[in-house]
Formats: C-alpha cells, structure tokens, sequence
C-alpha cells in the first residue's frame, strides 16, 4: 500500500474528500518527522511509537574487496510496532 492507497481508503470509511484526507495524512507525517528530529519519541497507542536512535561507529567489510571499512556513528530513525498492532499481524 503507497500513500495514495492509504488516501483512499481511508476516505471510503470516513465522510472527507480525498484532498481533505491527503492533507490530514501529510500533516501527521510532517508532524511525526518534526517531532523525531527535535528527540522527542512519538508514541501512538495501538500502533506504536516513532523516535531517533544513535547508532554508534563500527567496522565493516566493503563486499567487493572484502577491505576493512570505516562505518561512522550517526542518527537513524526507528520504529516500534505496539502491543495491538503485533498481536493483529500475527493473527
């Protein structure tokens, strides 16, 4: 499912255009990315939560040459599915 399908389903169960619905969709997205890139964790109960993780520097192997690489530390975002959500995927 793309964003445009998401768009339209969740306009087929709700009474708002699907511009309305694009625009609600894209906010909550912004909102969410804003959000994780000041630090704070983004929790969406049933579904689960959104926050950023330092991943620290490490070695790595470069696949053609099999050299010893240097990985640098950065920031990467993360997601955790909730309770509800877990349970519902796995039936």
């Amino acid at each position: 499912m793309n964003k445009a399908d998401l768009v339209n389903h969740v306009a087929a169960r709700t009474e708002l255009t699907k511009t309305e619905v694009s625009q609600v969709v894209d906010a909550a997205i912004d909102t969410i990315i804003d959000s994780v890139v000041e630090g704070k964790k983004v929790s969406i109960l049933g579904f689960g939560s959104f926050e950023a993780r330092d991943r620290s520097a490490r070695q790595g192997l470069n696949p053609k040459t099999g050299q010893k690489i240097k990985i640098p530390a950065k920031r990467v975002p993360a997601f955790t599915a909730g309770k509800l959500f877990k349970d519902k995927v796995q039936g």
